[in-house]
């Protein structure tokens, strides 16, 4: 599977209910752990950390889409093995491929943590967000 159609599923599961803005949001955070993780050590282990050095930014998507405790849908029991075929799928997929091109910009400011705006868990008490998209909130945090 590609890094672009992991982002896109990705998407799908995490915000596809919601506005094209919010999908471009998440997709954008995504971007930015995954520039991060090219970087440097510390960040790579914190979003990709079965990532090899090296890797440009493009090709760490998928491993930041797919690292342990940051997205729910590639936890134990997240996501499907197949894409549905929706809609909302085909939006999520054109995002990821602006996405992986460098041709999406940020809104979030370089967040690097979001949560739904239904709930405020615990690492967001006292955290000042950088951008509230579509129900979703966005935080730059250190990694």
């Amino acid at each position: 599977m590609s890094c672009a159609e992991i982002l896109a599923l990705t998407l799908r599961a995490e915000a596809g209910t919601r506005p094209v803005r919010a999908i471009e949001a998440l997709a954008a955070l995504v971007v930015n752990r995954a520039r991060m993780a090219a970087e440097g050590t510390v960040p790579r282990a914190r979003f990709a950390p079965d990532a090899r050095a090296g890797a440009g930014w493009a090709g760490l998507l998928a491993e930041v889409c797919r690292a342990p405790f940051l997205f729910r849908c590639w936890q134990p029991g997240g996501l499907r093995a197949e894409a549905p075929a929706d809609a909302a799928m085909e939006i999520c997929r054109r995002v990821a491929r602006r996405a992986q091109g460098g041709a999406l910009p940020d809104p979030t400011a370089g967040a690097t943590h979001w949560h739904d705006g239904a709930s405020l868990p615990g690492w967001a008490i006292g955290q000042v967000p950088t951008a509230e998209i579509g129900g979703l909130v966005f935080y730059r945090l250190p990694a």
